[in-house]
């Protein structure tokens, strides 16, 4: 039977590859390669060839592991969160707003009242009693860490960060100066503390120049510190002022880096928003008004100021009644009317509503709830913050 195709019109099968022998000692070309003829006993040359290049190969492994070890080292001394209470130094020129940040944040003085306070002549130091203690100190104007019979050691061991605050309303390139000698200071002597820097006053600027200053600050510290060799030094800038809550969410910020119960309280945060689908939900302190903990969604600031202002509220409605949460927890279905919890609506449409309860004297859970996760669920919701506000105190210990 005869086909309308030829007998080659398939290909012809490739001709295999010779495959190299995985087990076959692979000399440099230096080395000369034996005939197939030649004897199979390798020369005491190839000998002291293969011994030298197996030793050479393994001090170079040795010296990779060593220095990996070093970088490793190196990298988990400047991350790693040090035991004991939060420590916060205030440092700036003279007039730059180091004493009023402390009054308005940890001692809820009236903005306007900073006008009265006078100048810091000595390191003083404050403690706030909370969840956590709270210690801060204030470095005068006058005393320079770089100074020669400076006893920074005594200063800076136990500091977890240093906060730095730059008046935008005066002639800052003096402050920068400052700044940037005590930033590459520490990078030298103490790497581990924290460097965050407060663009104050920006309430007296306007919005374009408020940016442009902010961004001109930030970009003269980078490139200075790039100069001297610590480009790699973190530095983080806020736009802060004490007429509105920008100067909370700072140092908020601020503190959350020196809590080593932060991933733990994220992470119980993340799992009850996606369980009661909550947009957004904040742990406070509920005396300074500063968040410890939020989830990992986007931070909007019209959140975040209507709860902020909602502890406020809460705490002076406290402070006018007198009650006094007598339990630290939960101890039995008896006592559930000792926990303080409310919920309201802020938005004019009624769709948008923050849910607070109370975790203990000291922290305040604020939850920001819009559609589908309202009053019509509200069983599941106590049900959850419930176990959170446990889990919380084990955290805590409290």
């Amino acid at each position: 039977m005869r086909t309308l195709f030829s007998e080659n019109i398939l290909s012809p099968s490739p001709t295999p590859v010779p495959r190299p022998n995985p087990f076959e000692l692979l000399l440099p070309s230096s080395v000369p390669t034996a005939s197939p003829n030649a004897s199979v006993q390798s020369s005491p040359r190839q000998h002291e060839w293969l011994t030298q290049h197996s030793q050479s190969q393994q001090r170079a492994e040795d010296d990779a592991a060593t220095q990996s070890s070093y970088v490793s080292d190196v990298h988990r001394g400047q991350y790693t969160l040090r035991k004991g209470n939060p420590r916060l130094l205030f440092m700036g020129l003279r007039k730059s707003g180091k004493t009023s940040v402390q009054k308005v944040v940890f001692q809820k003085m009236s903005p306007a009242d900073t006008l009265f306070l006078e100048p810091t002549t000595h390191i003083e130091t404050d403690s706030l009693q909370s969840f956590v203690t709270i210690e801060t100190a204030e470095m005068p104007t006058h005393l320079s860490a770089t100074s020669p019979d400076f006893d920074h050691h005594a200063v800076f061991s136990n500091v977890g960060a240093v906060i730095w605050v730059l008046d935008v309303q005066d002639e800052y390139l003096s402050s920068i100066a400052s700044l940037i000698e005590t930033a590459v200071f520490l990078a030298e002597h103490h790497p581990r503390i924290n460097f965050e820097v407060f663009i104050h006053k920006i309430d007296g600027l306007s919005e374009e120049y408020k940016y442009d200053t902010f961004r001109e600050v930030r970009q003269r510290v980078q490139d200075e510190l790039s100069d001297l060799g610590h480009g790699d030094k973190s530095v983080s800038y806020y736009q802060t002022s004490i007429f509105d809550h920008s100067i909370f969410e700072a140092m908020s910020k601020g503190v959350q880096k020196l809590l080593p119960q932060l991933p733990a309280m994220e992470t119980l945060l993340n799992k009850l928003c996606s369980t009661c689908r909550i947009q957004k939900a904040y742990l406070f302190d509920t005396g300074s008004k500063i968040y410890v903990a939020t989830d990992a969604s986007p931070t909007f600031l019209k959140d975040y100021e209507v709860c902020s202002d909602y502890v406020d509220v809460v705490v002076d409605i406290k402070q006018i009644y007198g009650w006094q949460h007598h339990g630290h927890a939960r101890a039995s279905d008896d006592e559930e009317a000792e926990v303080g919890e409310s919920m309201v609506t802020y938005d004019q449409s009624g769709d948008t509503y923050i849910y607070a309860r109370e975790i203990n004297d000291h922290l305040s859970l604020l939850c920001v709830m819009g559609k589908g996760s309202s009053a019509d669920k509200r069983v599941l919701i106590d049900y959850n913050v419930g176990i959170l506000q446990d889990a919380l105190l084990q955290v805590f210990k409290v």
